[in-house]
């Protein structure tokens, strides 16, 4: 396991959806990559064995794809609002919470497998558009006193619009003018206060192994640069 700065999402911002009957727990979100990275087997089981533990920590959980495409992608899953609202539970019974609670979560799993399967919508991988669409959704919910969690299911193998990794100078300078480009050209994703984990980071290993570890700076520096406080690449 490798600890970087950035990724698993907390924020002590705003307002939005909040539970009743315990303690709030988290906002969350799920990106699931659909393209090649969705090929082995390994991927989709990384999905159905880590995802329930990750959602049990969440009151609230949004999703996206990694397409081609990611940002106008209609390949969509609507969020689940995991924890009871007040008007569900009223008098924060804490049975009808606990089986409003298991019931919906319940429904997060086949949600995420389910973007496994979008269509192509273009060659590529477009890793960045999932986390701006993902954070749009999220800082719309934004609940007070609460972490914000991103869990990523993708290898960040990123080779779509202005960020290709295969191509990418991952010299200290090259690193830090691509970072600040994205930055000037708003397609970083705001992750101010969030924490990410991303499980198959790299894992086809497709490109050369003396660029695995620089890509992997790459990363946590993008992550830092978008706000992130904490960042997990497994």
């Amino acid at each position: 396991m490798r600890r970087l700065a950035g990724v698993v999402v907390v924020v002590l911002v705003g307002a939005g959806v909040s539970g009743c009957g315990t303690d709030a727990r988290a906002l969350c979100g799920t990106i699931v990559d659909s393209t090649s990275y969705a090929e082995p087997a390994t991927s989709r089981s990384d999905v159905s064995a880590k995802l329930p533990e990750f959602t049990g920590g969440c009151d609230w959980m949004g999703f996206a794809a990694v397409t081609g495409a990611s940002e106008s992608s209609t390949c969509r899953e609507t969020p689940v609002k995991i924890a009871a609202s007040r008007q569900e539970n009223p008098n924060d019974n804490p049975v009808v919470g606990e089986r409003i609670r298991k019931h919906r979560l319940g429904q997060v799993l086949p949600k995420a497998l389910k973007l496994f399967d979008c269509p192509e919508e273009g060659k590529g991988s477009d890793v960045i558009g999932a986390l701006r669409y993902l954070v749009k959704q999220m800082n719309a919910q934004r609940m007070p006193d609460s972490a914000h969690r991103i869990a990523v299911f993708s290898d960040l193998i990123n080779n779509r619009g202005d960020l290709d990794v295969n191509k990418l100078d991952l010299s200290d300078a090259g690193r830090k003018r691509k970072i600040e480009e994205l930055r000037q050209a708003r397609l970083l994703p705001d992750l101010t206060g969030y924490e990410v984990v991303v499980h198959g980071f790299l894992r086809a290993k497709t490109s050369n192994p003396d660029r695995f570890p620089l890509l992997e700076t790459f990363w946590r520096e993008a992550f830092e640069a978008s706000g992130a406080v904490s960042s997990d690449l497994l």
